[in-house]
């Protein structure tokens, strides 16, 4: 169980072998790494399932290779389109699985050569790689980075958002109690046998792909990322991809996707984001890996108006990105107003 989604193994991964499990999608939400919130966004799961399951099926067609094996309906497996057709809003996606071994951590270090001396020829790159289209104000990417690193020019970093004259692919880790942006070296270390070019080279196809579609239906894709799995040699995308909880997507300057929430916190439960912040700091500084023990402040459950007007916009949004009317909703244009007056 993540903290958004059950995960499901029917036949266990094998050193030579991909095993096959599903993914069942929850109505639960995260913001800012904290897990499973108190409450819980309706449809928010199904939405999911379909947008990702919409968006494997374009990366099939576009010749990118991925885990996805269709979604699950009264425990069959077909593709999203036949599901659909019969009515059927899929919660559960079939998928081939892999190995993840444990990473083990002692003073103050992850082993990835233990990760990886066990994982052998099959297991899940340990690295989310992230690609942004756009630097939205109070971006990570700003403080790490100048304008002039990516052709920009500015001699600082403007207070709007600004959009990038190509995208930027980078690395973080994956396992890690608070991820950490890695260079080209270091992630190359993590991935084990896998190629950080090859990821690269993935990321930005998805990213293209996702941004093409998003913009058929109006939405401006700013950013993402995807996970890998790697077998005998060859990548395959894998987790979940370009949904709104992967994904920052906008409409209008408004944006589409969990930031919407994440913010919605910031600006009303100020405490616990800030009491987030600082137990995550004071781990970094005790080499503590679990971050939450030492967290004094604990999140609220959310107001039904901003629930439903959360609801209301995962489910226009998915309307809207696989063109159907898969949800009971307002329009994308509705939903977007609704989220704007929170």
């Amino acid at each position: 169980m993540t903290s958004v989604k059950e995960f499901r193994v029917d036949e266990p991964a094998s050193p030579g072998e991909l095993g096959r499990g599903s993914f069942v999608f929850t109505d639960d939400y995260s913001v800012f790494d904290w897990g499973k919130m108190p409450d819980e966004i309706p449809d928010k799961g199904a939405s999911l399932c379909t947008m990702g399951a919409f968006n494997f099926e374009l990366l099939e067609a576009n010749d990118i290779p991925t885990h996805y094996e269709g979604v699950v309906i009264d425990d069959e497996t077909v593709d999203l389109g036949e599901a659909l057709a019969a009515g059927a809003t899929p919660e559960e996606m079939a998928i081939s699985l892999t190995q993840v071994p444990d990473l083990p951590f002692a003073d103050g270090e992850y082993d990835y050569d233990a990760y990886h001396e066990e994982a052998g020829e099959n297991y899940l790159v340990p690295l989310e790689i992230v690609f942004r289209n756009r630097v939205p104000v109070g971006s990570s990417l700003r403080e790490r980075t100048d304008p002039a690193d990516h052709g920009l020019d500015h001699d600082e970093w403007p207070d709007e958002v600004v959009d990038l004259n190509e995208p930027v692919v980078e690395f973080s880790t994956k396992y890690e109690e608070q991820d950490r942006y890695l260079d080209r070296e270091g992630a190359d270390a993590v991935a084990g046998e896998a190629s950080i070019d090859r990821l690269e080279e993935l990321a930005r196809a998805v990213n293209y792909v996702v941004t093409e579609q998003a913009s058929e239906a109006g939405l401006v894709h700013e950013d993402g990322k995807i996970e890998c799995l790697y077998h005998e040699g060859e990548i395959r995308v894998a987790d979940v991809v370009g949904t709104f909880d992967e994904n920052r997507f906008s409409y209008d300057g408004q944006q589409v996707s969990k930031e919407v929430v994440r913010q919605y916190h910031k600006r009303t439960q100020p405490e616990w984001v800030e009491a987030v912040g600082e137990a995550k700091e004071r781990a970094d500084e005790e080499d503590v890996a679990d971050w939450k023990s030492l967290c004094e402040e604990s999140p609220e459950p959310l107001d039904d108006d901003v629930i439903r007007a959360a609801r209301d916009l995962y489910c226009a949004g998915t309307n809207a990105y696989v063109g159907q009317d898969v949800f009971e909703a307002p329009s994308l244009p509705e939903a977007v107003d609704a989220v704007r007056s929170l």
